[in-house]
């Protein structure tokens, strides 16, 4: 008997040890667990490389080793063959092959005593250039020199800064949002307006005014966040806040813009609140999630009508992100430590908790072809 138990307690710690996903259930009896999908989750983490965890088992199935350091953010190529992860000391860019699970290169602009931080990344269509916002830190006898924000095109082939890119007005910007259209002709930079680039040159040929009104009475709209798998090619739907001038105040509500023809639907839903937005993939519903010390909420928000359906109370942490699975049935609550927690949609109740052998530093959903 007693060696019985022995070999059971040794087989528990083997798997500990070789990083297998715990799970722990939310306390309340439930027929059969909801599925999250048939998705895949690659999560950086602490230990230099990126978990892949399949969603419809909720197992880690791989790691992929990195060169770089440790992985911060995570973009897809546009045909999802690959990775790029910029390290979270902002100086290095890694390509990944995402099938064979390799490194492929790393690139880095800094040199001797200047370093270069890059701070917002896009890689084009093609997977031949990044669009890149840097900054050089150069190490003097007694100060550290630190330069503008730059916006770049860096050539892949060369490892070289192809041309800079003027900024808009000539007004440097700390963080500039990217996307390009589907074919790769043009290149979209999110800023005050939405300016519009052709990619042979990088001439601006037009430009979106978002900050003349759009309709009598509404103000300036800004964006949020952009995610590639949530919405369309040439969509982007989201939050976003704009400046009401007849009642002097800001409003958030629910933008869908079409890029081609240069159209916006606002609908406003309130007062401006740090909710982040997580849409369901059928573009219909999305989950909003507030977080302020000691108030943590769920908002669920109809999409096609604009509107806010109910606002839901949580137990939360103190920092939070989240996502819709790639079947629509699970929101995703992660961030801030190695677990990841699966709340219900429709009852927003927590079913179960993934538990990770270590601390992530991002999440990013791969969501299966439609």
């Amino acid at each position: 008997m007693k060696r019985a138990l022995l070999v059971i307690l040794l087989a528990l710690v083997s798997e500990a040890a070789a990083g297998q996903v715990t799970t722990r259930p939310s306390g309340r009896a439930t027929a059969a667990p909801t599925a999250a999908g048939n998705g895949t989750i690659y999560l950086g983490n602490y230990k230099g490389t990126v978990s892949i965890i399949d969603e419809a088992t909720e197992k880690v199935v791989g790691e992929i080793p990195l060169k770089a350091g440790i992985p911060g953010r995570i973009a897809f190529s546009n045909d999802r063959a690959r990775l790029y992860i910029t390290d979270i000391s902002y100086e290095k860019v890694e390509i990944v092959d995402r099938e064979k699970r390799t490194s492929l290169e790393v690139h880095t602009l800094s040199e001797g005593k200047t370093k270069v931080r890059i701070w917002g990344m896009q890689p084009d269509p093609l997977d031949k250039y990044l669009i890149l916002v840097i900054k050089k830190y150069t190490l003097n006898e007694d100060h550290w020199e630190i330069g503008p924000p730059t916006l770049v095109q860096y050539d892949l082939a060369t490892r070289k800064i192809a041309r800079t890119i003027p900024w808009p007005k000539d007004e440097e910007r700390e963080r500039a949002s990217v996307i390009f259209s589907p074919d790769g002709k043009l290149m979209y930079l999110f800023a005050e307006d939405i300016l519009i680039y052709e990619t042979e040159n990088f001439t601006q040929i037009d430009r979106w005014d978002l900050s003349q009104p759009l309709e009598p009475g509404a103000g300036r709209v800004t964006f949020g966040g952009l995610d590639p798998f949530s919405d369309a090619p040439g969509f982007y739907t989201g939050l976003f806040t704009m400046n009401d001038p007849l009642q002097n105040r800001r409003m958030l509500g629910i933008g869908r813009v079409e890029l081609a023809k240069k159209k916006i639907d606002f609908r406003p839903i309130g007062p401006p609140k740090p909710v982040s937005w997580a849409m369901s993939p059928d573009r219909k519903r999305a989950y909003g999630l507030f977080s302020d010390i000691g108030e943590y909420e769920f908002w669920t928000i109809d999409i096609e009508n604009g509107k806010v359906l109910a606002r839901t109370s949580i137990e939360g942490r103190p920092r939070m992100s989240n996502r819709v699975s790639s079947n629509g049935n699970i929101i995703y609550v992660y961030t801030a430590g190695n677990t990841i927690d699966y709340y219900d949609v429709n009852t927003l109740t927590l079913l179960r908790t993934l538990t990770l052998d270590t601390d992530m530093t991002s999440f990013t959903l791969l969501p299966p072809k439609r």
